[in-house]
C-alpha cells in the first residue's frame, strides 16, 4: 500500500509540445491517500488510461513527478512499482491453467506452494471459478478470462497499489455488481490502494471513497459521491453525473437573483455581479412542476421510468429536466418550474464560484 503523489505531472503524446492544447494531460498536483479507493471517471479520451499508466510505469510523463510514500519512481520500471494492473481486455496465458494463471504472480516471487493454493482459492471462490481451476484458460469466453485477469491482479495481498483500467467491460451485467461487490470487500479486508477507471459514473459511485472526475485532460473534482452530486465544482461534473444530468442554464447573476432570459429566479446566497459565461446549475431532483411559481415551461414529454417520472421540458429554447416522485402531483395546467434556491449552483466560465459573505440575504434584498 502507498500514498501516491502527482507533482506537477503532465503529458503530451507530441514529441515537442508548445501549448497546453497539446496535451492530453494537463498539469496535475494531486495527493491520492494510502489505503483509499478512488474511480477515475470521465468521457473516452479525457486523459483516465494515460493517467493510469503513468502511474504504473507503462507510460513516461512528459513532465513532473510521481511518488509512492515519497519516493521518487517516476524513471522506476514497472516491476520496481510493486503494483497490479487489469486491462480493458483479458490478459491471460491462454496455454496455463486457471489454477497456474492465477497462481503466477505468487510463484514470481517464490512464495510457498501451500500459501499459493491457499490463496488461489480464496481468489477463485471471490471471482466464481473453483469449478474450473484445472481447466486452460484458451477454451473459456471472454468474460471468464476476464475474472481471470481480475484474480490475477488481487492475488497479491503485498502491492503498493491495484489499478484497474475499465476491467469491466466484457463481463456480463449481473457479474458486474457481484465483482464491484468482490472488489470492495477486499479494500474493506486489506486496504489496499485501488484506482479503478471507468466512463461508468455507477461503477464509480459504488465502488469509491473518492471520485475523481476527468474533462479535456484535467481534474476537475474530487470528492465523494455526495460532493459531485451536491456541489459539482465544473458543470462538466453536474452534466455528466446523474441521470438526467445537471441543468445548466446562461443567466445574470447580481445580489440573491438570477435573470434567466426574461424571467428571475431566487438565489440561496449573494453574489457580486460576474463576467464572462455564467450560468446557473440545478439538479432535475430540485425542480418542481408548479401552477403558478418559477419559469413558464413547455412541457415535452413526460417519461415513467417506475419509481420516478422524467419530465422533459422547454424554456425559451432550453432544455428543461425534472424529476417528481410516484406520488408528486403532475397535470396539464402545471406549467410552470421552480428551483430549490439552497441547491442552485452559480458557475462562471464553467467552475462554480461561492456566494459572497459580505452580502447577506437580507442586505442583498
Amino acid at each position: 500500500m502507498a500514498k501516491i503523489t502527482l507533482d506537477n505531472l503532465a503529458h503530451s503524446y507530441l514529441p515537442n509540445p508548445k501549448s497546453e492544447d497539446d496535451f492530453a494531460l494537463k498539469e496535475l498536483n494531486h495527493d491520492w491517500d494510502d489505503g483509499a479507493a478512488y474511480a477515475l471517471l470521465g468521457a473516452s479520451g479525457c486523459g483516465k488510461s494515460t493517467l493510469l499508466n503513468i502511474i504504473s510505469g507503462l507510460l513516461h510523463p512528459s513532465q513532473g513527478r510521481i511518488l509512492f510514500d515519497g519516493q521518487d519512481v517516476t524513471h522506476a520500471p514497472t516491476a520496481q512499482r510493486n503494483i497490479a494492473q487489469v486491462f480493458q481486455f483479458p490478459v491471460v496465458y491462454d496455454t496455463m491453467s486457471v489454477y497456474d494463471n492465477l497462481a503466477f504472480p505468487l510463484r514470481n516471487r517464490g512464495c510457498d506452494e501451500t500459501y499459493v493454493a491457499q490463496r488461489v482459492q480464496e481468489i477463485a471462490r471471490m471471482i466464481g471459478m473453483e469449478d474450473t481451476l484445472r481447466k486452460k484458460a484458451r477454451g473459456l469466453t471472454a468474460d471468464a478470462k476476464q475474472k481471470i485477469s481480475l484474480g490475477r491482479g488481487m492475488v497479491r495481498k503485498d502491492v503498493n497499489a491495484l489499478l484497474f483500467d475499465e476491467p469491466l467491460t466484457v463481463i456480463d451485467p449481473h457479474m458486474k455488481w457481484e465483482l464491484r461487490t468482490q472488489l470492495k470487500k477486499l479494500h474493506h479486508d486489506f486496504g489496499h490502494t485501488m484506482i479503478y477507471v471507468t466512463h461508468d459514473q455507477t461503477e464509480a459511485l459504488t465502488f469509491a471513497d473518492k471520485v475523481v472526475v476527468m474533462y479535456d485532460g484535467r481534474v476537475v473534482q474530487i470528492g465523494t459521491p455526495e460532493q459531485l452530486f451536491e456541489q459539482p465544482e465544473h458543470t462538466f461534473v453536474g452534466y455528466f453525473i446523474g441521470s438526467p444530468g445537471m441543468n445548466v442554464l446562461p443567466a445574470e447573476v447580481e445580489g440573491t437573483m438570477a435573470k434567466v432570459g426574461s424571467q428571475t429566479i431566487p438565489l440561496a446566497g449573494g453574489y457580486r455581479p460576474a463576467s464572462g459565461k455564467v450560468e446557473i446549475g440545478v439538479r432535475p431532483e430540485f425542480a418542481r412542476l408548479s401552477q403558478s411559481e418559477g419559469l413558464p415551461v413547455t412541457i415535452r414529454r413526460i417519461e415513467d421510468v417506475g419509481r420516478h417520472k422524467i419530465i422533459r421540458a422547454q424554456f425559451e429554447g432550453h432544455d428543461i429536466n425534472i424529476i417528481a416522485g410516484e406520488d408528486d402531483p403532475v397535470s396539464a395546467d402545471m406549467n410552470r418550474v421552480s428551483f430549490d434556491p439552497a441547491h442552485v449552483n452559480v458557475y462562471v466560465n464553467d467552475w462554480r464560484i461561492a456566494p459572497d459573505r459580505s452580502q447577506s440575504v437580507g442586505e442583498a434584498a
